[in-house]
């Protein structure tokens, strides 16, 4: 009896050291994968922190552009603005002189017309004054003839 007893308990210890043999394979391969696992959680962790910092950056840089092109459209605006004064200004002022201009060319052929009259008028008076003359020179005077 006590043989059986012997070989069973040897049977029982063989096939406890053999179940505890694959279970410490069965626990160093659960250890290998949770540290294969750790391993790449830490990994991707990193590459998640990296992708965030780049991608903090790029926005930081997209806000940058932005408050850029807007300072840059504000001061174009204020060019166009600026220039539009101008144009209205510039554009008043040459209405302005061309009045004046017309209003001087008015007053010039008023001129002109008035001087063509007092011209026809001396011509008159010298015509009128060389036929007295004619008649003058048997009283004395001497004038010359006009020249025509």
């Amino acid at each position: 009896n006590m043989q059986n007893a012997e070989e069973w308990f040897r049977s029982r210890f063989t096939v406890l050291s053999e179940s505890a043999a694959k279970n410490t394979d069965a626990v160093r391969a659960a250890k290998d994968e949770v540290s294969e696992s750790r391993r790449l959680l830490k990994a991707k962790t990193l590459e998640i922190e990296a992708t965030r910092g780049m991608n903090e950056a790029l926005e930081k840089q997209l806000q940058e552009l932005e408050e850029k092109q807007s300072a840059d459209i504000s001061a174009l605006q204020d060019t166009i603005n600026k220039l539009e004064n101008e144009l209205r200004t510039t554009k008043s002022e040459m209405a302005r002189y061309l009045k004046e201009y017309q209003d001087l060319l008015n007053v010039k052929m008023a001129l002109d017309i008035e001087i063509a009259a007092y011209r026809k008028l001396l011509e008159g008076e010298e015509t009128r004054l060389s036929f007295t003359s004619v008649g003058s020179i048997t009283s004395g005077y001497t004038q010359t003839a006009p020249t025509f």
